[in-house]
């Protein structure tokens, strides 16, 4: 099995083509946060109780990019593991890129024993293994910076646009980087990152403010404390260089519109067809048409995030309508800064 991987395999892992396939831990399916197997390095004297007390969490990097097999595992015991530590140093022979398997639930015997590719989300369960997941808990969705500066550019021209994505950029802030693309992520609950909001922020601070902001960037110790030194003036709050972002204190009413309209923008990509249009027609498709099945699965599941998105701007936009007419401070959820 090692032999015909390193002749067929290896020699396609690169930067171009990707992952590869791993011997042996490709006869698993996956299932998201529920492995029964668990494939780690750790060394024979090392106990496993650790492994069984984080079967949901964060799996060895080995078993992040195993491909997708169709056939199935079975168990035909309770548990798979070597007899004795002389068993396996023989079998490793101490070499560091082997692996170990063991089993971190109970399965009856008959069942199939999944493991876990990691908790990703289906865009990238597609794209890595060729199918989805109903319901993935780690769905989510990307917002190029493309997109934030077509929607800038909507409103400002673009030399203004690059000033303040330039001055955004100055408070050691950016987006997630992938194939030369940098881009925003929405989780599965509809809540945009910190740097989104911050730059939706910027980009819609007055003039006055802003020229303000340009000045301490380049006076103070820390960049990155700048915005928040702009919103205690704002909402009256202490700041200091240790304390927390809220989210909630860059909502405000522009801010809560700009996120209404990224999410129409980037729900015009999926075309002219509702998201009840493709419910129906996912209903309608067999599981014979793996690639139509599965693109649907994650078309409707990237749009239902984005209806959590527009609620939570909405919210947003509500919540900063009862401070403005209040004139009061609450706040749902402070995050840390990245």
């Amino acid at each position: 099995m090692y032999e015909d991987w390193k002749e067929n395999i290896l020699p396609l892992i690169d930067e171009y083509h990707g992952f590869g396939m791993v011997p042996l831990a490709d006869l698993f399916n996956h299932k998201t946060g529920a492995e029964d197997v668990h494939f780690t390095s750790v060394s024979p004297n090392q106990e496993y109780e650790d492994d069984v007390d984080s079967e949901n969490g964060d799996n060895n990097e080995l078993s992040k990019i195993s491909g997708h097999d169709k056939r199935d595992s079975t168990c035909e015991n309770s548990y798979i593991h070597s007899d004795s530590e002389s068993d396996y140093s023989s079998v490793t022979g101490e070499d560091p890129m082997m692996l170990q398997m063991i089993m971190v639930r109970e399965v009856k015997s008959g069942d199939e024993v999944f493991n876990t590719y990691g908790s990703l989300g289906n865009a990238a369960l597609l794209h890595r293994y060729g199918f989805t997941e109903a319901h993935n808990p780690f769905d989510i969705v990307n917002i190029d910076l493309e997109l934030v500066l077509k929607w800038g550019c909507s409103l400002f021209s673009s030399r203004y646009c690059r000033a303040r994505l330039s001055l955004w950029r100055r408070i050691n802030i950016s987006g997630s980087v992938s194939e030369n693309s940098e881009y925003f992520e929405v989780s599965s609950n509809g809540e945009p990152e910190l740097e989104l909001l911050t730059l939706l922020y910027i980009m819609l601070l007055p003039d006055n403010t802003c020229h303000k902001l340009d000045i301490s960037i380049c006076t103070a110790d820390k960049v990155s404390a700048n915005i928040g030194m702009i919103l205690s003036e704002k909402h009256d709050i202490t700041w200091s260089t240790s304390s927390e972002i809220s989210k909630d204190l860059l909502l405000t009413e522009k801010v809560c519109r700009a996120l209404l309209a990224l999410a129409d923008i980037r729900e015009s990509c999926y075309g002219s067809k509702s998201i009840d249009e493709d419910v129906e027609a996912l209903k309608r498709c067999c599981m014979t048409e793996r690639k139509l099945y599965h693109s649907l699965m994650l078309r409707i599941s990237e749009r239902r995030i984005l209806e959590k998105f527009r609620t939570y701007a909405t919210a947003g936009a509500q919540i900063q309508t009862f401070q403005d007419a209040n004139g009061t401070s609450t706040t749902r959820k402070r995050l840390k800064k990245h």
